[in-house]
């Protein structure tokens, strides 16, 4: 793959029937160019895309990733809980989000050699700082109404709120994409490892089988909490504090018991759930070198995935990863030994880097939001039924 030009190789984009099998897109004009933003739950900086949806063969012809100020990346970890005055302080961090997206989409757009009036839409998720499907709402911190003034582009932002209007955990959002782009003749899993990682389980093209996913537990999030504590880093680069520790096989068990990993599909999660408050709470009246700790934590993101693989999506045959967990030598290590016999590989091996992926998704999304398509799986977020998913904040 090119560094700012790549074909996805796997064929057609699709979309999926309301009989969860995959339907070809038929945009209706020849260009649509779209670009998908992403700040996960890692908060290590904004990746943008810039896609080309138009033919059979989607196309990811930009790429830029734009890190986040420290003080506002400081202060969108503080918003992840209660605290003083946080209304305040949300609206001014989303205004300053929103003008960090804004410098991404230039670049990204100067980068290509593309002018704004030339992309359809953006599709942008925002920040996730609550995440609470059980009381019946979700927060994204985010101003798209300032982003569509600042860029001259329209913007598709509030991708989740309308499939928990519909009785969904309104996450993951990733598994419709994941299906157009990743479905082959066998079934398969594809893992993304953010902050959080969530697992999609893709049948064979053609079986009629519903697409499933589902929010396993901690990607890195825990990983680069206890990183950021003992080494001063934002995260175990390539995984080599973890290498050199030793899992603790009974501390493992014992967080592996917590009820979310065994509670049954739908079901989403957050830093509401897994944090260093949890962390602190699993750790208590334990003796552990910090470096086992660590090599600990990775393995319970690798175990998690794998035992969810084996309970939920038992048909896969291998398994494909994407987000910024691919990265980690020790994590992919790790969990190829939880999902052997299954092979693990980075979605990099069919042409799509792994930190672009999510990013993809989102300009997917924004341009079925235009089209009027409905694409949210009630299979995977337990909603009543599909939904036109996201809001439309007009440039003009």
């Amino acid at each position: 793959m090119e560094s700012n030009r790549c074909v996805v190789a796997t064929g057609a984009m699709c979309r999926i029937g309301p009989d969860g099998g995959i339907l070809k897109s038929d945009p209706d004009r020849a260009t649509d160019l779209y670009v998908g933003m992403m700040t996960g739950t890692s908060l290590d900086g904004v990746d943008a895309v810039l896609a080309d949806l138009a033919g059979p063969q989607p196309r990811l012809i930009g790429h830029a990733h734009l890190a986040l100020a420290e003080d506002l990346r400081k202060e969108l970890l503080l918003l992840c809980a209660s605290g003083w005055d946080e209304l305040h302080r949300s609206a001014i961090a989303s205004q300053h989000l929103a003008r960090s997206y804004a410098s991404a989409v230039q670049q990204l757009l100067l980068d290509a050699d593309v002018e704004p009036e030339q992309v359809r839409a953006i599709g942008v998720h925002g920040q996730t700082v609550r995440h609470r499907p059980d009381a019946g709402y979700t927060v994204q911190l985010n101003a798209p109404a300032t982003l569509a003034e600042l860029s001259g582009i329209d913007v598709v932002a509030d991708f989740r709120s309308r499939d928990l209007a519909a009785g969904g955990q309104g996450a993951p959002l990733l598994p419709a994409f994941h299906a157009g782009l990743f479905t082959t003749h066998s079934p398969r899993a594809v893992v993304n490892i953010g902050g959080i990682s969530n697992v999609t389980g893709l049948p064979a093209a053609g079986s009629g089988e519903p697409v499933i996913g589902f929010d396993c537990g901690p990607g890195n999030v825990l990983i680069d909490a206890w990183a950021a504590e003992h080494l001063g880093d934002r995260f175990d680069r390539d995984g080599h504090w973890a290498a050199g520790g030793h899992s603790d096989a009974a501390w493992l068990q014992a967080l592996l018991a917590e009820p979310y990993f065994s509670a049954p599909p739908p079901k989403s999660t957050g830093r509401e759930l897994f944090n260093r408050q949890w962390l602190s709470h699993k750790l208590a009246q334990r003796e552990l070198a910090p470096r086992d700790v660590q090599a600990t934590l990775t393995r319970l993101t690798a175990a998690s995935i794998g035992q969810a693989i084996a309970q939920h999506v038992a048909p896969a045959v291998d398994v494909l990863v994407c987000g910024g967990g691919a990265f980690n030598a020790t994590l992919m290590r790790m969990l190829g030994e939880e999902c052997a016999p299954r092979p693990v590989a980075s979605t990099a091996t069919l042409g799509v880097a792994p930190d672009h992926v999510e990013a993809f998704a989102f300009a997917w999304l924004a341009r079925e939001h235009v089209h009027g398509r409905a694409v949210s799986l009630p299979a995977v977020t337990g909603a009543r039924g599909p939904r036109v998913l996201g809001a439309l904040y007009p440039a003009g």
